[in-house]
């Protein structure tokens, strides 16, 4: 019996060795396949450490000259600002946490009970879902991984969302996350999605903003606010996360109850441009000097030379003339600011100042026979289109020659009928304005009164054809072609705005001229200066001239016999050079002046060239002139130009 018993024993122990030795060999052979598993998933994956090489495409943004005021913001497929986790809203982070990844702070990675019940949940339906992602899964998807819902992604998903977890803080990994998130509207990360769905920054949002974010990362296009039933869906599941908020202490109930009845005020739906004809035309600036795809891409800082208050205020005045300008037929017009001292432009507006709004009259055909075209920038013109006729706003620049050449202001021509010869394969018989004549006349007092014959003797017999062109392109205006001939001085030429207003500035900055500019600098992601506003004024007429010049086209008694005392020219306690410009046939209308710390430039006109009433321009260009200038002159330095002799 004893022996049977020991052979028993035996048996058992023999038994209980081969157990263990079979579990142990089990063991080894589980850990070297999931061993091998890991190396096979893992051997192709890229290093979790290329997040903080990688460089996620970032949109550029074009600012006024403060950088206070966003006028636009060129982006791709991704509108993206990169945000420090410091600068975003407190309540925003607690509250994709909680919706995202409620244990986000205490897993290894991933959730292992979310991963459970995810399992649980696809085994019951049937197919894989594979929900219960964690922020560093979700993050790893989006960024190396596509969004295939196989086993093995979702195994090379967990693997190196462990590894990510395992080497980067949970600060740095939710920092990550929250800018590359997609929220719909183009918009990733918090910050463009802030800005894109409120007009405020992610470090200023209500909780109950916060809350709407939140809750648009689980589906941000089935829960668009801009469509009816999306955002019904959205304010709900709001809603669902701050009663959660609230049952899991995140916010006291008082905050809670003031989110619940807070109104959520989208942003209107569309591409926002500020100042639109202006930023429009840096952007197609830089497109041409970087290309279009670094724009979207590179996440460059735009300062440029605009002041956004004096850009509202040409906007208003421009907005106002139009309207009061109907009756004269004029339609459209242009303004163009400038500081002469640098030559940088602060306000460009065209009509309405809306480059989204409708041609007028309804049924036009753009480019064809709209009287105002909203799509044309007339400030700069195009290749095919270069400009308009300047009328009388040209002859300063055949006066400026002649008194560069010694002949002063008291120098007398006579004002009478005047035939000038064949010129074009015609007589040139030009007429006054009012079909008058004046006799012997100074020449103060016939650029003043802007009298056309004396203009034509100046040219001709005093600066000289070829010496008034040359004068006018040394002061950038650049769409001058021939023949030539003297109907030059009466604006037979086409010109830009852009060209005439710079011109000017010259007068107004004591003969130096600044080529106009439009971008102050240019800042990288990096915060390093990839491109600064260094420009140079060129002596391009003599000073003494310029001074001449100046004193006569601010003189408002000189000009008082034709304009009258107290016309739109005129300033009181202020001294003001200016001189208007109207086409014979009366498609244009100009006024340009300046003072020494601003000059200005405005246009009237239709853009199908239809002809306005026949009105001067002092009635339509220089009521819009005088509107603008009335409300800056008392924000602007009060300068006198210097006095002609003057050293």
């Amino acid at each position: 019996m004893a022996k049977k018993t020991h052979l028993v024993r035996r048996k058992n122990i023999s038994f209980f060795k081969k157990a263990v030795f079979v579990f142990f060999f089990a063991l080894s052979a589980g850990v070297m396949a999931l061993t091998f598993l890991f190396l096979y998933y893992v051997k192709d994956f890229p290093r979790p450490e290329i997040f903080s090489e990688r460089q996620l495409s970032e949109s550029s943004k074009i600012y006024d000259r403060t950088g206070e005021i966003l006028l636009y913001e060129i982006y791709g497929e991704e509108k993206r600002t990169w945000i420090p986790l410091t600068q975003i809203s407190p309540d925003l982070k607690n509250l994709v946490i909680l919706t995202e990844d409620a244990n986000f702070y205490t897993h290894f990675g991933i959730d292992v009970k979310g991963v459970i019940r995810a399992v649980l949940a696809d085994l019951k339906i049937g197919q894989p879902v594979y929900g219960g992602s964690t922020i560093p899964q979700q993050l790893i998807r989006s960024t190396f991984l596509s969004m295939d819902k196989t086993a093995e992604r979702k195994i090379r998903e967990i693997i190196l969302a462990i590894e990510l977890d395992r080497r980067y803080s949970k600060d740095q990994i939710l920092e990550w996350y929250l800018n590359q998130i997609p929220f719909g509207q183009n918009a990733y990360g918090v910050e463009a999605a802030s800005r894109t769905y409120f007009n405020k920054s992610a470090s200023s949002l209500s909780v109950a903003e916060a809350a709407t974010l939140s809750a648009l990362i689980q589906s941000p296009y089935r829960l668009s606010p801009y469509s009816e039933e999306g955002k019904k869906k959205l304010l709900a599941r709001k809603d669902y996360i701050l009663e959660r908020a609230l049952a899991k202490n995140i916010f006291p109930d008082e905050i809670i109850e003031k989110a619940r009845s807070e109104e959520i005020k989208f942003a209107e739906n569309k591409t926002e441009i500020k100042a639109p004809y202006f930023t429009l035309w840096v952007k197609q600036q830089l497109e041409e000097k970087y290309g279009e795809d670094f724009l979207m891409q590179e996440g460059l800082k735009i300062y440029t030379t605009l002041d956004w208050k004096t850009q509202q205020q040409a906007e208003e005045a421009v907005r106002l003339g139009i309207e009061k300008n109907k009756i004269f037929n004029a339609h459209n017009a242009a303004l163009l600011s400038v500081d002469p001292k640098s030559g940088q432009i602060l306000a460009m507006t065209v009509g309405s100042g809306d480059y989204y709004s409708e041609p007028y009259p309804a049924g036009c055909t753009p480019g064809v026979d709209c009287l105002f075209d909203p799509k044309f920038n007339v400030v700069v013109g195009t290749k095919k289109s270069v400009g308009r006729q300047p009328g009388s706003a040209f002859k300063p620049f055949v006066y400026v020659t002649a008194f560069e050449k010694g002949f002063d202001d008291k120098y007398v021509i006579v004002d009478e009928p005047t035939n000038f010869g064949f010129w074009g394969g015609k007589e040139y018989v030009p007429q006054n304005f009012d079909g008058l004549f004046r006799g012997q006349v100074t020449l103060r007092q016939a650029l003043a009164q802007s009298l056309n014959i004396p203009a034509v003797k100046t040219l001709l017999n005093l600066a000289g054809l070829a010496d008034s062109i040359k004068t006018a392109q040394n002061l950038g205006i650049s769409t001058l072609n021939p023949p030539f001939g003297p109907a030059i001085v009466l604006g037979g030429w086409e010109v830009k705005l852009l060209d005439m207003t710079s011109a000017y500035s010259a007068f107004a900055n004591d003969g130096m001229l600044f080529p106009p500019s439009s971008i102050l600098k240019i800042i990288d992601k990096k915060g390093d200066i990839i491109e600064q506003s260094q420009k140079t004024p060129k002596r391009v007429l003599d000073s003494q001239a310029v001074r001449l010049l100046n004193d006569i086209l601010s003189d408002n008694a000189a000009r008082a016999p034709i304009f009258g005392a107290r016309s739109n020219l005129y300033f009181e306690n202020y001294q003001v050079a200016v001189k208007t410009g109207t086409t014979d046939d009366f498609k244009d209308g100009w006024a340009l002046g300046y003072t020494p710390s601003l000059t200005v430039g405005v246009w009237v006109g239709n853009n199908n060239n239809e002809p306005m009433a026949k009105k001067p321009a002092i009635d339509s260009a220089g009521a819009i002139f005088h509107s603008f200038m009335d409300k800056m002159l008392p924000e602007m330095p009060k300068e006198n130009f210097l006095k002609p002799g003057q050293n």
